[in-house]
């Protein structure tokens, strides 16, 4: 029997609500590094997240088939896509990096991914994806401008860039898993195995308690396990099963921008002529290079932030 192509037209209110949720973890995640230490956040939101990623498998009975090979995969990649990739990031948070342009870093990560495939595994890419990716970065440079102590600190810029490409180097890992196992079971097993590095860690370095408000630390963590990690990985999920996983990487240009605003609204975060200008042609390049179906989209987790 022959499988049904998939659509290019994403339904709008699904696709519009991803948009926000991805571009909110960009909000969420600062917020929480300013209530309590990152590695301690992590820890948490993961946690929370295994647990309602577990709960939610149970209730709608989704298979649980998965041989020790594939779930020793499915665990490593997890370890990279949430503990390295997101610890990076939030590292890079509290060292001042904004939301906007840890936004466009993450943007250019499907790109990078087709980038890095056609490198690693000899896959082909296309002369847009190129040129896209080298217009994206361009614009990324435009925002940073010569002084980087706005964004943070070189070190910062540094670690945000590394966290890109540890995402990237995880959406090429999820091929690694060879097999497809049910993705809410998949998620669970990632958000548990993420956990507990990042609690010692935590715990090593920062302390058992390093919040400095509690309200808030709780809510940013409740926000970033519901919203950005189990809300977002579902809404995910639907538009790769309705548009395929081309289109939906289609969206993520979109997500800079959505993020600016919700940055200017919720963290007072402006942006000068200059940067708004960069954050336009990064936006431009990362558009044009994913309009193609060969674009890969990471789909295991969400929520970058």
């Amino acid at each position: 029997m022959t499988r049904p192509a998939h659509s290019t037209h994403l339904p709008l209110l699904p696709a519009a609500a991803f948009v926000l949720v991805w571009s909110s973890g960009y909000i969420s995640g600062p917020a929480a590094v300013h209530a309590a230490a990152p590695f301690s956040v992590l820890g948490w939101r993961f946690v929370v997240a295994a647990v309602l990623a577990a709960g939610l498998s149970l209730a709608l009975r989704r298979p649980t088939r998965m041989d020790r090979a594939t779930l020793g995969r499915v665990a490593a990649v997890g370890l990279v896509m949430n503990a390295v990739q997101f610890g990076l990031m939030y590292v890079a948070f509290d060292l001042g990096l904004g939301a906007t342009l840890a936004s466009l870093f993450h943007a250019l990560s499907p790109v990078l991914t087709a980038l890095l495939a056609a490198g690693i595994l000899g896959e082909r890419v296309s002369r847009v994806q190129v040129v896209g990716f080298g217009v994206g970065v361009a614009g990324v440079l435009i925002v940073l401008g010569s002084d980087l102590g706005h964004a943070g600190g070189p070190i910062a810029v540094l670690i945000g860039a590394l966290s890109m490409l540890t995402l990237s180097l995880g959406t090429l890992g999820q091929r690694w898993i060879g097999a497809q196992p049910d993705l809410l079971w998949s998620a669970a097993v990632q958000f548990a195995v993420s956990a507990p590095p990042m609690l010692v860690l935590g715990w090593a370095t920062e302390g058992a308690w390093p919040v400095t408000d509690t309200r808030q630390a709780l809510v940013a963590v409740a926000f970033l396990a519901v919203v950005n990690s189990i809300i977002g990985l579902v809404l995910l999920s639907l538009l790769v099963l309705r548009g395929g996983s081309g289109a939906a990487a289609s969206l993520f240009f979109l997500s800079p921008p959505v993020t600016a605003v919700l940055a200017w609204l919720v963290l007072d975060e402006t942006l000068s002529v200059t940067q708004l200008v960069g954050l336009v042609v990064a936006v431009v390049g990362v558009g044009a290079a994913t309009r193609t179906r060969r674009t890969p989209v990471p789909l295991q987790e969400v929520g970058t932030q």
